[in-house]
């Protein structure tokens, strides 16, 4: 308010002269008692003029009283205000704080006014600045800016917008006053200077002509706003109303160009500072449009700060505004410098509208080129096929379809060239006498197919071509490419080039010529490499299918391991096993097969949702491997990346395999076992282990694991790393098995035959872990037969398998698992048999014995009788009597 006083005394100084016929007739009167005000003519000379007490006290009265509050401040302090009034003819000066002189308790309170005539301006620098304080608390000293003074009416003056208050060490920025006038408000609280004190501030004044913000015809009734016509001045310069002081708030200024038809407009701004409050300029901008009004398209929204910011028209109309918000935020923005140009000379845009190509308003010469879908055109330098304008820079945007559904790549068929390059110099002579280098000069052009535009890395080109040889074709890495023409000093016919959109899939590999989603590999280009699905790691497109072929040589075999696998299968969110096969993958999923000679595909598996596929190398006897990808028309996901290698075919068994034959039982194990098994020692290749069973013809294979821990999640991330795989019949497919523990539905197999094959396979990735432990056995199905076993056959009591009598208590459970529970019965009661069966070999043992000896005795007594009888033959004949006379004779010697 104090401040307001002092313009409210400017006012009154001013109302006092306005009757005479020159400030310097103005007198003095020192009877007054109330004050004085200095009057600087030309920056030198000063005058003291006199107020009469009733005006100031009138003016004060309109006011509140002094900051102090303690009412009117003394009459000796009014002596540091100062009024600077120009002379006429411009001129300029210096100003600085007063000194602090103030009584004890009252502070110090001045008012700097400055003040042009009719068609001037007014501009302040502030050259040294020392005020106590830290922005924007400035409690005890300060200077107050109002450079929209206009008019000696107290009332508007009281109105007058608020410039804004500053203190520390950092000065305000350069002010040009708006209308006629500026004011400086300097407060303190400080009553005294002391000694060796500098000054609080310092600055210079100057009265600048009008003229420089006066850009064309000025609409009636507005303050800044104005009509350029190329018909009267072809080259002008336009700035911001206060440029390069600082602008005031809720300003709104307007700038119509209007040129010849036939003519182009350029418009470069060399200076550019408009306050950026945010994302799409929400509160100051400046606004620019390709026509006569706003109606017009708009070229551009600009706020912040630019240097060399260029602008061209598309035809001879140009609108510009200018829009400043009333705003409480104090900025400090200069503004804009602008230079315009009116000319037939900018280049003719027929060159992109006859090839479908679209002008990007605000250029010169950049166009924008969109795919139709799978489309085609040409390009061509500017005035083709006459020779270009020199000194012209264009820039040719190319972009093919990207979107969920499609990506495409550019490609570039250059059919004629002639851009003049440098000559060639002694150095590219000596170094390549056959064909020199081409070193481009100011005429070149450059391309771009990585997308260098988004990030503005225009130095870092992939190609740059010039001279008069046709160019090679070029393919983009994206969707887009970019070319920048520049045509230097020296002309030339310039260029013509062929742009045809093709399907981009971002898959290594040699696509097909046709431009669908087949790609081969082959072991003579490289041994090994990548591939990935459509776009990876980005979603891969819906509705579409994509086939990898790995064509193998003679004695060769191809691996490949995925590292990433997300396959879309909604109906498996909540499948907590491995989603494998036809029956649970039926929305997107990737095949791979064998590729045999006659070109028969033979399923290795079909894989969806997380479940990337174990390691899988092609057969022993296939020309190649395929990998096939296949998704609808719903949902998408980042699909997959895998490697693959090419390497010398190794044995049919791997290195741990064999094939097992006329065996009824027998045990499988990982490498290693009892051991934890190891990932491949070389880190590159892999372990690989194949058992080929066979059993008697109808008798089938019963497999089934005691132990099982391999790496890997089944209903995770699958068996990326290691994986065994069982065929039950093995031309069938194989189900693919991996994780810490094994579902009970999965850790027990039946052969649908009498073979069946085993594989486990480890990746170069793999870790290890402990392994697994198989038993099979030879069974036969008792209900394929029977309800009971054949001879010769044991019955198992909870399955209904019969195995070989011989493997009755052999210490191993042949009868495999109900449930994950093991079915004992081919071991059951055999303690019990084998005690019974001990004493019956002995009791057959003791009676084998006796028979023997009974045998023998009763053939010793047969040969004894049958001796006697001989002996009896043999002897003389004798005579009864005489034998019965022996006898008698005995008996009567008894």
């Amino acid at each position: 308010m104090v401040l307001r006083w002092g313009l409210l005394s400017f006012c009154l100084v001013v109302g006092l002269v306005g009757g005479a016929k020159d400030v310097e007739e103005i007198i003095t009167s020192e009877s007054s008692g109330i004050g004085s005000f200095r009057f600087l003519l030309d920056g030198t000379s000063e005058k003291t003029v006199g107020l009469r007490r009733r005006d100031v006290l009138r003016a004060e009265g309109l006011v509140s009283n002094s900051i102090s509050g303690k009412g009117l401040v003394p009459d000796e302090l009014k002596e540091c205000d100062r009024v600077f009034v120009s002379n006429g003819i411009g001129g300029n000066g210096t100003f600085e704080s007063p000194d602090l002189v103030a009584e004890e308790g009252h502070s110090l309170q001045c008012i700097l006014t400055f003040m042009a005539l009719p068609g001037q301006r007014v501009q302040i620098t502030f050259t040294e600045f020392n005020l106590r304080g830290i922005p924007p608390e400035c409690a005890h000293e300060w200077v107050d800016l109002w450079t929209e003074v206009d008019g000696t009416d107290v009332s508007e003056l009281i109105s007058t917008p608020f410039g804004g208050r500053y203190c520390g060490q950092i000065p305000p920025r350069t002010r040009i006053s708006l209308y006629g006038g500026i004011a400086v408000g300097y407060y303190s609280d400080k009553n005294y200077t002391e000694e060796g004190e500098g000054l609080r501030f310092k600055g210079t004044y100057a009265f600048l002509a009008e003229d420089r913000y006066v850009v064309g015809t000025a609409l009636p009734r507005t303050l800044c706003s104005f009509s350029i016509y190329g018909a009267s001045k072809r080259v002008g310069e336009v700035v911001s109303p206060t440029y390069p002081g600082v602008y005031p708030k809720d300003l709104s200024c307007s700038y119509k160009f209007s040129g010849a038809p036939g003519q182009r407009i350029r418009l470069e701004f060399r200076d550019f500072d408009v306050f950026a409050g945010g994302a799409h300029c929400p509160f100051d901008d400046v606004k620019v449009y390709d026509g006569i009004n706003t109606t017009a398209p708009i070229i551009g929204t600009y706020c912040g700060q630019y240097r060399n910011l260029v602008v061209y028209s598309s035809q001879h109309l140009m609108f510009i505004t200018f829009t400043t918000n009333e705003r409480a935020l104090e900025t400090q923005n200069r503004g804009f410098l602008g230079v315009w140009e009116f000319s037939e000379s900018f280049v003719k845009l027929d060159f992109i509208t006859k090839n479908e190509g679209e002008h990007i308003r605000g250029t010169e010469c950049d166009q924008r080129i969109l795919s139709q879908g799978l489309s085609f055109g040409a390009v061509y330098s500017p005035n083709y096929p006459f020779p270009y304008v020199p000194k012209i820079y264009c820039r040719y945007f190319i972009y093919g379809v990207q979107d969920p559904q499609n990506l495409e790549r550019v490609r570039l068929t250059f059919e004629k060239f002639d851009l003049p390059s440098s000559p060639h110099s002694e150095e590219d002579l000596t170094t390549h006498p056959e064909k020199p280098i081409i070193r481009c000069g100011d005429g070149y052009l450059k391309v771009y197919i990585k997308g260098q535009e988004v990030s503005q890395q225009y130095e870092k080109h992939d190609f740059e071509f010039c001279g008069k040889d046709i160019p090679h074709d070029v393919s983009s890495d994206g969707p887009r490419v970019v070319l920048i023409f520049s045509s230097g000093e020296t002309q030339g016919s310039g260029f013509k080039a062929k742009y045809t959109f093709e399907t981009e899939y971002r898959v290594p590999g040699t696509a097909a010529p046709d431009g669908t989603c087949t790609f081969s590999y082959t072991s003579t280009s490289s041994k090994r490499g990548d591939f990935n699905s459509p776009r990876f790691p980005s979603n891969y497109p819906s509705l579409m299918n994509c086939t990898y072929l790995f064509l193998k040589e003679p004695q060769e075999q191809v691996r490949i391991v995925f590292d990433h696998f997300k396959v879309k299968a909604d109906k498996l969110a909540n499948y907590t096993a491995g989603a494998y096969g036809s029956d649970l993958c039926v929305e997107d999923y990737v095949e791979v097969y064998n590729v045999f000679k006659d070109m028969k595909d033979r399923l290795i598996g079909r894989y969806c949702h997380q479940t990337a596929p174990g390691p899988i190398e092609s057969h022993e006897e296939a020309e190649a491997l395929k990998v096939f990808l296949h998704t609808d028309n719903e949902g998408v996901l980042s699909g997959f990346k895998a490697r693959y290698i090419f390497f010398t075919a190794q044995s049919i068994f791997g290195e741990c395999g064999m094939n097992i034959s006329q065996k009824s039982t027998g045990v499988l194990t990982s490498p290693g076992w009892p051991n934890k098994y190891e990932g491949p020692r070389n880190r590159e290749g892999s372990n690989k282990c194949n058992w080929f069973l066979a059993v008697r013809p109808s008798h089938r294979v019963l497999l089934y694991f005691k132990k099982f821990s391999i790496e890997g999640e089944p209903s995770g991330r699958g068996c990326p790393s290691a994986a065994v795989r069982i065929w039950e019949d093995p031309d069938g497919l194989p189900i693919e098995l991996c994780g810490e523990v094994l579902p009970n539905s999965q850790m027990q197999f039946m052969s649908l035959r009498n073979l069946m094959r085993m594989t486990f396979i480890t990746a170069d990735k793999a870790v290890g872990n402990e392994g697994f432990y198989a038993i099979w056995t030879e069974v036969v199905d008792r209900f394929s037969v029977s309800s009971s076993c054949p001879p010769h056959y044991a019955r198992c009591d909870q399955n209904p398998y019969c195995i070989p009598q011989e493997l009755r208590c052999d210490q191993v459970n042949n009868c495999g698992l109900l449930n994950g529970i093991p079915d004992e019965a081919d071991e059951s009661l055999c303690g019990l048999e084998g005690e019974v069966n001990v004493l019956l070999l002995v009791g057959l043992g003791v009676c084998c014995s006796s028979c023997c000896l009974l045998s023998i005795c009763l053939w010793a007594q047969r040969k004894r009788r049958k001796r006697r009888r001989r002996m009896q033959l043999r002897r003389p004949p004798i005579h009864v009597c005489d034998n019965a006379g022996a006898r008698f004779a005995a008996m009567d010697s008894v």
